[in-house]
């Protein structure tokens, strides 16, 4: 970790926003950018006053599904803007970098930290803290992606924001119907990995017998080193429940394409009767 490393900060609603010095990331971040929020687009996007657009890198925001037309707003995606509005326009805030720094649209992919004085309000961990927006990495940006899990994991937990709505659910991997009509869209699924098993380029981990209709998660061969590298050997997770977060495909049934171990989570064994 640099000296200088980012500073995470807690916000108390009680009697406004707070900033509070904390002790520095576990993680390892770039020495940081400054700049002023000029705006927000949305629940993940500001623009800065020098014309960068930024996209706060390893969170997700809710977005209506692709094509969607229905006369109601999709749920959530208005209060994080607002939410993000509240926190961090007009703000002083410092860029810091874990990984790829631009995205194909020229955009920023930084870990924003609003600045009061010495105080630094980590944006990221924030919006998901509050269940405004969801955990999501990259293979080429991983950086801080346990803290931000953690965060995750305790909205989830109290069923904040997005959590309390059946849209952003964890799914069952069970549910192969449902995961069906889910293709193209964003998903947490947990579920008991039935086998593991190589064919051809890839590594699978299946949840049920039928390999040729269940729920499936795949690996790319070249992938699995970053798997071992973090302790996660993708064959031993047969017989275990995981939780698994991308974006679901079809292919022989509903699948998940993992590319880096944050997309695998191993959960805690209760009973094989669970599921």
């Amino acid at each position: 970790m640099r000296a200088t490393g980012a500073w995470l900060a807690t916000l108390g609603w009680c009697l406004g926003l707070i900033l509070l010095p904390v002790p520095v990331l576990a993680c390892d971040l770039s020495e940081p950018e400054t700049g002023r929020v000029a705006s927000i687009i949305d629940g993940e996007t500001l623009k800065l006053t020098d014309g960068r657009t930024v996209r706060l890198i390893g969170a997700k925001a809710p977005m209506p599904p692709l094509g969607y037309r229905a006369d109601d707003p999709w749920p959530f995606v208005e209060e994080a803007k607002e939410a993000l509005t509240r926190i961090a326009a007009g703000k002083e805030v410092e860029l810091r970098y874990g990984g790829t720094k631009t995205d194909r649209h020229g955009y920023a992919l930084a870990h924003v930290f609003v600045v009061e004085g010495d105080k630094r309000l980590w944006l990221q961990q924030e919006m998901i803290r509050q269940g405004l927006a969801r955990v999501y990495s990259f293979p080429d940006n991983r950086a801080c992606v346990k803290e931000l899990l953690a965060a995750e994991a305790g909205a989830r937990e109290k069923a904040l924001g997005l959590w309390a709505s059946s849209l952003y659910r964890v799914e069952s991997a069970e549910n192969v119907e449902r995961l069906g009509r889910l293709t193209n869209s964003y998903q947490l699924v947990e579920g008991r990995v039935a086998s593991a098993g190589e064919g051809g380029t890839r590594v699978y981990l299946n949840f049920a017998r039928d390999w040729k209709s269940d729920f499936t998660v795949s690996v790319a061969r070249k992938d699995v080193g970053a798997f071992i590298a973090e302790g996660v050997d993708l064959e031993e997770l047969a017989g275990k429940r995981i939780r698994v977060r991308g974006w679901i495909i079809w292919r022989n049934g509903p699948m998940i394409e993992a590319t880096h171990p944050e997309q695998i989570e191993v959960l805690a064994d209760v009973s094989k009767g669970d599921m």
